[in-house]
Order: structure tokens, then sequence, then C-alpha cells
């Protein structure tokens, strides 16, 4: 049976801003809650992959005859995964990691249509930070931006002050690509209106 209902498996904010940005508002969120932590010696790539796909699969179960959509993202930094920060320590550690280099970051995209067929794909965004000062990190820090997100920081926000260069999709970065989920919106049939 075909269904023009949108679930988004995300308690993202970020993400559900995103769509409505192109004009669409899921008729449920649903938050998938689900251990994030990964995999011993799992690369950024599959596990943001694995996580999408079993956020999709979980809402799924509620929502049978719906398009689930379902993302997670990730920071890297080589084959070290910088999650989401415990505390401000944790934040302050990364964001010297992530100072003066390249990190890449990982989006995990899966939907589920009516039908049931799953598809899951990986988007790469390439950022490069400036060197950081203590200054920065410190106030950063005590602005309280990075925690809940990938990485430690939030390009949308005043850490978008340290971006020097981006190759990729800017809304990855932000937690979801409107050009790949777009894509595969329209590829399985889904209509907005």
């Amino acid at each position: 049976m075909r269904s023009d209902k949108l679930i988004l498996a995300s308690a993202s904010p970020r993400r559900l801003e995103l769509l409505q940005q192109v004009g669409i508002t899921p008729a449920h969120i649903v938050a998938a809650d689900i251990d994030e932590t990964p995999h011993h010696k799992e690369k950024p790539r599959d596990m943001v992959m694995r996580l999408s796909r079993t956020k999709a699969q979980l809402v799924a179960l509620q929502y049978p005859d719906s398009f689930i959509l379902a993302a997670d993202t990730t920071v890297a930094v080589g084959s070290r995964i910088l999650g989401k920060p415990e505390n401000d320590l944790e934040l302050k550690e990364f964001l010297k990691i992530l100072s003066g280099r390249r990190h890449k970051v990982f989006g995990g995209l899966t939907l589920i249509t009516p039908q049931q067929k799953i598809i899951t794909r990986c988007v790469v965004t390439t950022v490069q930070f400036k060197r950081l000062t203590e200054e920065e990190i410190q106030g950063y820090s005590e602005s309280g931006e990075g925690f809940g997100k990938a990485g430690g920081y939030g390009i949308q926000g005043r850490a978008a002050s340290f971006v020097a260069a981006i190759h990729g999709s800017y809304t990855n970065v932000v937690g979801l690509s409107l050009y790949d989920t777009m894509n595969l919106l329209r590829g399985t049939g889904f209509a907005k209106d």
C-alpha cells in the first residue's frame, strides 16, 4: 500500500529544521532509543550506516505503512571517532584534536519505504578547521553549543568561524544531507504534498 506519510526517526531539532527548510514537515517525529556506542574497530562509515538503519528499522515496526527516514552523524579524524562529548573536558579535547586539521563528517542516511524497501547511504564531508587558540576553545566550551553534537561542535552556530574550508555537503555537517535525502525520497515515489 502506497503512503505519502513521512516519519522522522530522530529527535534532532536540526534535522527537523533542515527538512522544513525544503518544505517537508514529517507526519510524526519518533526518537529511536538505541545504543550508539561504536563496535570494536568499527569504521566511522560502517557505524553511521548501521546506526541509521537500526533507528529506521525500530521505528518502522510502529509505522509499517509509512516512509521512515533516519540519520546518524559522526566526526572522525583518521579512524578515531569523535562522538558527542560527555563533559567539558572531552569537548575541549575534541576541539584541540580538530584544531588546524582536516576531519571528515560521516552522515548515515536510511529510508524505509511503505513496501519495506530499505535504502542506506553514507555521505562524507571534509571540513578544515583553523588553528584554535586556548581562548577560542574555552569560549566555545562555555557557550554550551558543542554538547549533544558529534565532534563537539555545531557548524551552524559559533563554530562556523572555525571553519577554513568545507568540501561536500554543508547540510550533512549540520545533521542531514538535504541533497541526498531529497534524491532518496524522489527515487522511491515519496510526494511531499
